[in-house]
């Protein structure tokens, strides 16, 4: 899965709105990632790398923003986005990029 600009900018809206503290992490997560990437190459949209590394934690907003919209407020578990998270954290290290420059 891939979310544009647009729609990570949503995702960081639609948890706070849902009141989802670790989908929000991850939101705020993706939002620095894409932020870092837009300003380390050609932008997000174009360089693969970054996307893919986040495809996991893409999947695991869009579900809990869909599960939350169809019922109570339905949040990932810490575990959840611990392991969305992995894949960033390895394509990071391998880039040479302090986690803190996109991690919380």
């Amino acid at each position: 899965m891939w979310m544009n600009e647009y729609e990570i900018e949503e995702a960081l809206r639609l948890t706070a709105r849902f009141e989802l503290p670790n989908a929000r992490k991850g939101a705020e997560i993706l939002s620095r990632l894409k932020d870092w990437t837009n300003e380390n190459s050609d932008g997000w949209p174009y360089w693969q790398k970054p996307s893919r590394a986040a495809d996991k934690l893409m999947t695991a907003l869009t579900a809990a923003i869909d599960a939350s919209r169809r019922s109570d407020n339905v949040d990932m578990t810490a575990a959840e986005l611990q392991k969305a998270l992995t894949p960033i954290k390895s394509f990071l290290t391998r880039q040479g990029v302090a986690h803190s420059e996109v991690m919380l």
